[in-house]
């Protein structure tokens, strides 16, 4: 089936975005880099930011189901599967084109707590932290909660020394953090 105009700008959209930021991409660098004309994205989308939250929910679901399927693959229990997560990081920084975790990027981008951007932003972070909490209760871990938000700490640290400093070993060094905080 053909990708609808809508959905291939969102996704044309999502790599200019991740590439070069939201506010350093106007809209004449969207349509340049996109090949969309600017009354096609009006058509759809009646402000930039608009755009911008549509590509961000893109960026979610597509980010949060390879990171499942991915970690799935890799291991089989709960627990292999929380620490699991820390190598499919691992497999995200050494791709070519990583930039950071786009969630980070756009709060840092948006600093106003109530704009949407800011909330779509959490909404992508609390979504992952549940799954991690899942993956605690089914591994019947104590206070499946607290381990979800340390490893959330452990990942996000990962991702920025990972982006900022290019560390090598961002997500070895969390993983051997998760394995010493999940034995405890």
């Amino acid at each position: 089936m053909r990708q609808t105009k809508r959905n291939e700008l969102v996704e044309k959209a999502l790599g200019v975005f991740y590439q070069n930021g939201f506010n350093a991409t106007g809209m004449d660098r969207l349509v340049a880099e996109t090949g969309i004309s600017k009354t096609s994205m009006y058509k759809h989308f009646k402000t930039k930011d608009d755009l911008i939250l549509a590509a961000l929910k893109l960026r979610d679901e597509q980010f949060r189901n390879w990171m499942v399927q991915r970690i799935e693959k890799i291991a089989a229990t709960p627990s292999d599967r929380i620490l699991a997560l820390f190598d499919v990081l691992e497999e995200w920084f050494g791709m070519p084109g990583f930039s950071g975790c786009m969630f980070i990027n756009a709060s840092a981008e948006f600093q106003d707590k109530q704009h949407p951007v800011r909330a779509q932003s959490a909404e992508h972070k609390l979504l992952i932290q549940s799954y991690i909490r899942g993956l605690a209760k089914q591994a019947e871990l104590p206070n499946p909660d607290r381990i979800a938000r340390q490893m959330m700490l452990l990942k996000e640290g990962a991702i920025i020394a990972a982006h900022v400093t290019r560390s090598a070993t961002a997500a070895r060094d969390a993983k051997e953090a998760a394995r010493v905080l999940l034995a405890a």
